[in-house]
């Protein structure tokens, strides 16, 4: 898969895009039509896709916004746009209930415009389904919103031109890129809450372009969240609360075997209450029955399977009960518990696990911070945390989490560079070694020093392409410039950034400092630049070792910060072996 994912990037990299029309007055009349004032994140994100699709070459864009934030209409301008342009618009979503709702409310918003919305999913019978894969090819549907469906092989359209992927968490590296595959220049505009690392990591490495959606929706107080052991009399005094209130309750059992046995445990518990069961391998017509019942109010408690994680948007339901909590992910657990909370009254989330269990590591630490980030916009920093738990992925294959040290964004460009070059025709430069740098120092972008995210992914990303002392004083003044003067924790980033430029160009694999001695690891040691090394620094008792592992190693200099000195090295050392710095 890695061979023709790394011919996926690149062709998509060369191929020319579809170029859309610039917005009209049906447009503008669309966006006018929104029955809600945009919030400022909603507004960027608009327009950073207007400017995508505008642009001659294929948009991948990464749309992430917490639940409940205004993604699902973003989509629907972007939507929009397409098909005024005469382009056709794919829809993909992980379950047959997102389907029917999303089918809903592009049906709605879209009802006084000349637009043809579909939906292929489990909801509809095959003779319906083949019907709307017929009505796609001849060109006669602008929008197809669909489950797996949509990427079966008799699925063909006569125009695609943007393709939408909604909750990409729930989704396969292998069905994702298959989508893009229909149309290789069609614009891709990817929706999550909380991204997988791996597709985090893409963002976060410029392989795709992303926007964030920060602004808290109005009227609204953050899921009251506990985790705990279960606790039969705490949880069924919980579901009492929530139906003395006149609410809802989500019992999340993710288990089709003993499901119908928990319903009857908690019909024995409150026998008032009006209790119905949902589960992925119910038949269509019982699904859609359960639901209908559930937006109408008939039903009290909802005991069911992950089936409601995505999309699911019931405003009365306001507490979530899951058992064995420890078994779920961390994303997974978020976008549950926003399935609660998306009205103006106070939710609640119980996280339980079975009393007396001991916890994996793991576990442990994604229980731990799905109770700290409780408050509204986490799911970036939730996603953010799983990817320091899981690691970043394996960004050439279909693991959607593993480790950094595998594949990470510097070979992934490369490989990705290369692959364009080829195709072309041109001749691979050789690239320098990579230089690894190891130091004890704090060296990051604070929150404090810069609030916005997106703003902190973007000089990350800027400081990671620091390839010499012009870019190093020019990232120095900048982020003076924008963010004011830079704290400790920013100009050490930025004093490592430039320690791998320099350690790249002299053929250093590594820099390494400890307790006031820095050591280096060329491939190669060269005699005379080493000779002259030690009558420069002849106070720092330079050394070297010509072993199977080649090493220099010497003394850092009092009066000075060891970053600081290294970079004086590194520059003087270059300039010894006649490289240009």
């Amino acid at each position: 898969m890695a061979k023709e994912l790394i011919e996926l990037y690149a062709r998509r990299k060369k191929t020319k895009g579809i170029a859309f029309d610039p917005d009209d007055d049906m447009c503008r009349e669309f966006a006018d039509a929104f029955e809600y004032e945009e919030t400022d994140g909603q507004l960027t994100a608009i327009a950073d896709i207007r400017r995508d699709m505008e642009a001659p070459w294929p948009m991948d864009r990464l749309l992430c916004g917490d639940v409940g934030y205004g993604k699902t209409e973003v989509a629907l301008r972007a939507a929009f746009k397409a098909v005024m342009s005469g382009k056709q618009v794919a829809v993909l979503v992980p379950t047959t209930i997102l389907a029917y709702q999303h089918f809903q409310t592009f049906l709605s918003r879209m009802r006084a415009f000349p637009v043809r919305v579909d939906m292929v999913s489990r909801f509809r019978k095959p003779s319906e389904q083949a019907a709307s894969v017929r009505r796609v090819a001849r060109g006669d549907t602008d929008i197809i919103i669909g489950t797996h469906r949509l990427i079966s092989k008799d699925v063909t359209f006569k125009d695609l031109g943007l393709i939408i992927i909604d909750e990409e968490q729930r989704f396969g590296v292998a069905q994702k890129e298959k989508l893009k595959q229909l149309a290789i220049g069609a614009d891709v505009l990817t929706l999550t809450a909380t991204p997988i690392p791996r597709t985090l990591n893409m963002a976060m490495g410029g392989i795709v372009d992303m926007s964030v959606l920060e602004d808290a929706p109005g009227l609204r107080s953050p899921v009251q969240t506990y985790v705990m052991e279960y606790d039969e009399a705490m949880i069924h005094e919980a579901i009492r609360r929530e139906l003395r209130r006149g609410g809802q309750v989500f019992y999340l059992y993710n288990k089709v075997e003993g499901i119908y046995r928990v319903a009857d445990r908690i019909q024995a518990a409150i026998p008032d209450a009006r209790i119905a069961v949902a589960h992925g391998k119910m038949e269509r017509d019982a699904i859609e029955e359960v639901w209908d019942a559930l937006i109408r109010g008939e039903v009290d408690i909802l005991v069911c399977t992950t089936i409601i994680e995505t999309g699911v948007d019931i405003p009365n339901a306001n507490t979530l009960i899951i058992e064995n909590a420890e078994n779920y992910g961390l994303a997974q657990l978020h976008q549950i518990r926003g399935r609660v909370g998306r009205s103006s009254t106070r939710a609640f989330a119980y996280f339980t696990y079975r009393r007396g269990k001991t916890l994996t590591e793991i576990a442990e630490k994604r229980l731990e911070a799905i109770r700290e980030y409780a408050e509204f916009g986490a799911g970036f920093r939730i996603a953010l945390r799983d990817l320091e738990i899981r690691g970043a992925g394996n960004l050439l294959g279909a693991e959607q989490h593993g480790h950094l040290d595998a594949v990470g964004y510097d070979l992934y460009m490369k490989l990705l560079e290369e692959a364009v070059v080829e195709e072309k025709g041109g001749e691979v430069k050789k690239a320098l070694p990579e230089c690894a740098v190891d130091v004890r120092c704090d060296a990051f972008l604070s929150k404090s020093y810069i609030p916005s995210a997106p703003q902190r992914m973007d000089m990350y990303k800027r400081i990671a392409r620091v390839e010499n002392k012009a870019d190093y004083e020019d990232m120095l003044d900048e982020l003076c410039d924008r963010f004011g003067d830079p704290d400790t924790a920013a100009l050490n980033l930025c004093r490592v950034a430039m320690i791998r430029a320099l350690g790249r160009q002299a053929g250093i694999g590594k820099v390494e400092e400890r307790d006031g001695t820095v050591r280096l690891y060329p491939n190669d040691i060269d005699g005379t630049a080493l000779h002259r090394l030690g009558e420069v620094y002849r106070d720092l008792g330079v050394r070297a070792n010509f072993g199977q592992t080649p090493s220099i190693t010497m003394k850092t200099k009092k009066n000075m910060r060891s970053l600081e000195f290294i970079i004086e090295l590194l520059e003087t050392y270059n300039r010894l072996l006649g490289a240009k710095t």
